[in-house]
């Protein structure tokens, strides 16, 4: 899959951003700014290394090393941060090329030009050229919280402090603040660094915020205490408030509306199983359990959100209630884009339970997703999961190379290939090793 999906896009859409597979041609994402800058060449760098693509590694190395270049670019932090800087960070890690590390740094010196605000809070897009930010006042919380590992790790191989220490004065200052029901609400005004919303989700908005603070504390080897305290007590929150039981016994993180709650979830939040069950390791000793629990109680959920459409692939927005557990409601909740969380959780599953059928349940979705999502030169997200027929969107998403094939790979290989205790995998699944 993955061979097919690389060599779709070297063919038709080399150097541009993103495949469309039926099209054949590039694709244009507003996330990654109007210039071409090899997204998927970048994030899938350290998926081709692990699966010994050798040609193909080298290709794409060649590329970055010649070719990579960000000085037009006015585009998403987020998502520059951890498809771009995870991706060279990651293949720095694996290789020891200094190209990579040279690379890193210059993105993150760039990148690190969006904490320039009054607060430090980092703006949502900058023009990563001349470092000028956009004029927003909001910031949304997985955005400003899903920067730590990289700049964390960026710190360690260059020595300089400066990166994190921006990372760290901005989750002081996340933590000082007042949170409303001891909840993080999904967004943050930059000047005043205070809440100006009280909508919170572990899914879009909010999600890899609270991945970042456990695998912070992993990154770290277990010495950053504070992203440690502030994941459990942040978990202490919303198990009390958000995880819920459906009516047929079904386990999900619910989202809260100023208060109101709606029992929905979203692809994106199936990350958390993994999430949970990361947890139980150094937690405080009522809570392992339970977090563990947790976490395979929300991935059989997932799965279920799976096995409950006709193409075995689970919609982007479920929801719990009315005898439809676990399934969507209403049209624009029933596409796929090729998005990894659930075989993410799957993955991490497998690490920690050895339970088999994890594997059995990726196994089932690779099926699925081969089926369905396979198009003329790659591999394109579906518009309605629960169709025998569904019509393609045309659009291989960067990720699909970097995540979904890359966590399908692992959950079949041995539990020495990037075992869980030496290394952390960003939001965009790129690894970074565990300091020593």
């Amino acid at each position: 899959m993955m061979k097919f999906a690389w060599d779709g896009y070297v063919k038709y859409a080399w150097g541009q951003n993103e495949l469309s597979p039926n099209s054949l041609r590039g694709h244009f994402a507003n996330i990654f700014g109007s210039y071409n800058t090899g997204a998927t060449i970048v994030d899938a760098l350290d998926t081709l290394y692990i699966m010994d693509m050798k040609e193909e590694f080298k290709m794409a190395s060649d590329w970055v090393k010649n070719k990579l270049d960000f000085n037009q670019v006015f585009a998403s932090v987020f998502e520059t941060n951890i498809r771009f800087l995870g991706g060279l960070l990651s293949a720095y890690a694996l290789t020891n090329d200094e190209v990579f590390k040279t690379k890193a740094k210059d993105l993150g010196d760039r990148l690190a030009k969006a904490f320039n605000s009054r607060t430090g809070i980092p703006y949502g897009r900058i023009n990563i050229g001349s470092g000028a930010a956009s004029s927003g006042s909001s910031a949304v919380l997985a955005e400003i919280g899903t920067v730590h590992l990289e700049f964390a790790y960026l710190t360690r191989i260059t020595g300089d402090k400066s990166y994190l220490d921006k990372v760290q004065n901005l989750r002081k200052h996340l933590n000082k603040i007042t949170k409303p029901n001891g909840l993080y609400p999904n967004y943050i005004d930059i000047s005043s660094g205070n809440w100006i919303s009280q909508s919170v989700s572990i899914g879009a908005m909010g999600d890899s915020f609270y991945e970042y603070l456990i695998k912070s504390w992993y990154l770290s080897g277990g010495k950053d205490k504070l992203a440690r305290s502030m994941f459990d007590e942040a978990m202490k929150h919303i198990i009390a408030k958000l995880v819920k039981k459906s009516w047929s016994g079904l386990t999900f993180v619910a989202q809260s509306n100023y208060g109101s709650i709606e029992n929905r979830m979203e692809h994106l939040a199936c990350f958390s199983g993994g999430m949970f069950a990361l947890g139980a390791k150094g937690a405080p000793k009522k809570m392992a359990a339970t977090y563990l629990n947790l976490g395979r109680e929300i991935g059989n959920t997932c799965h279920e959100s799976y096995i409950r459409t006709a193409t075995h692939i689970g919609p982007e927005v479920f929801r719990f209630g009315l005898g439809k557990d676990a399934q969507s409601s209403y049209s624009g909740e029933m596409h796929y884009i090729l998005r990894p969380e659930v075989v993410e959780t799957y993955f991490v599953l497998w690490r920690i339970t050895r339970d088999k059928k994890y594997r059995d349940w990726g196994w089932d979705a690779a099926q699925s997703i081969e089926k369905y999502c396979k198009s003329k030169a790659g591999y394109s997200g579906i518009s309605n999961v629960y169709s025998n027929s569904p019509s393609q969107d045309d659009v291989q998403q960067s990720f699909f190379l970097a995540e979904t094939l890359k966590y399908l790979y692992l959950l079949f290989s041995d539990n020495d290939v990037l075992p869980l205790d030496k290394w952390v995998f960003n939001t965009e699944a790129h690894p970074l090793p565990v300091e020593i």
